[in-house]
């Protein structure tokens, strides 16, 4: 075969990770495909006083959070904070979290920006830093022109030059903008789009996409712990939730009873979790998660400009959401 056919997205013998194996025998099957089944918490970037990333801390939490048995670690999510950083940043931070954290844990890396070449360009970036997978989030700031046509030549588009596995990201709270049902469903049959992490929290939606892709190799993940159980039951295979740099092991306890269909436990686990994770999501945000995050152990920090920390009210409000529900 060519090697510029094997070079070229979409070309003939293409597959996912052809591009760094260009010169070597094309395999006889594709890769598999990458089972994202599990918890994963979106790690929060630390900064220092003076507003550079906080290398150290970062390492101080990740030697913690190697001890919950989480499936693996996203990287430049929301709650890292990750338009507040550089391009040079984002790269730095996602080869640190590699270097630290074991190979059998995933590490889901952001890579979504407004054009597509740019989420090609650092999904490129993010796969040589070390990423097994990229997460993409909806372009937003035309948010009036991304139609579901839009949407799926820009996936496919990253799907096709990226050399990792791609995970579509839908959070409308963030972006104003919900990645269609119609769009989702299109792009599942893609051969390197493995899943979808959906943050929107409409459960009737969620397990829609489990069933009209149940014939994919497709997997959906719950975008908030607010809506975990509820998740499972529709047929999701994991969360990627804020509050799990918080309450990483109740969350890992959460998804096992659900496993082993210890219903009415799960359910009085979800109850004790939903105010605590409005709190640091929806309610505080960022500043509210890093305030949490100081309580129980981890390095939070201050925010990154112009992102301000919580008032004294606040916080207090904010303890009390975890103090209400047994947590301090």
């Amino acid at each position: 075969m060519a090697l510029m056919a094997l070079l070229r997205p979409g070309g003939r013998g293409w597959h996912p990770g052809v591009l760094g194996r260009a010169l070597s025998t094309a395999p006889a099957t594709p890769a598999p495909r990458l089972d994202l089944r599990g918890i994963y918490p979106p790690l929060a970037t630390p900064f220092t006083a003076q507003g550079s990333v906080d290398y150290a801390r970062l390492d101080d939490n990740l030697r913690l959070y190697t001890q919950v048995p989480f499936r693996g670690f996203v990287v430049q999510g929301s709650n890292g904070e990750s338009p507040l950083l550089t391009g040079p940043e984002r790269l730095d931070i996602v080869a640190r979290v590699r270097q630290a954290v074991p190979r059998h844990r995933l590490l889901l890396a952001g890579s979504g920006c407004e054009s597509t070449q740019a989420t090609i360009e650092l999904t490129a970036g993010m796969a040589e830093a070390g990423a097994d997978a990229v997460l993409v989030v909806t372009p937003c700031y035309y948010r009036g022109a991304m139609s579901t046509a839009a949407l799926v030549l820009h996936y496919t588009q990253v799907a096709e030059a990226s050399p990792v596995p791609v995970v579509l990201y839908s959070v409308p709270a963030n972006t104003g903008l919900e990645l269609p049902l119609e769009a989702v469903l299109a792009l599942a049959p893609h051969p390197n789009i493995v899943g979808l992490k959906d943050s929107g929290g409409d459960i009737t939606r969620l397990g829609l996409i489990v069933h009209k892709t149940r014939r994919e190799d497709f997997q959906v993940l719950a975008g908030s712990a607010g809506f975990l159980l509820a998740s499972y039951a529709v047929g999701a295979v994991g969360g990627v939730c804020a509050l799990a740099n918080v309450l990483g092991t109740p969350l890992c306890q959460l998804e096992r009873l659900c496993q082993e269909g210890r219903w009415q436990e799960a359910r009085d686990l979800q109850h004790r979790l939903i105010e605590p994770n409005t709190a640091v999501t929806r309610r505080f945000g960022v500043a509210g998660l890093k305030q949490a995050m100081e309580w129980f152990g981890y390095q939070g920090g201050p925010c990154r400009a112009p992102l301000l920390p919580l008032s004294e009210d606040q916080a207090a409000a904010l303890r009390q959401a975890f103090a209400r529900n047994g947590w301090l």
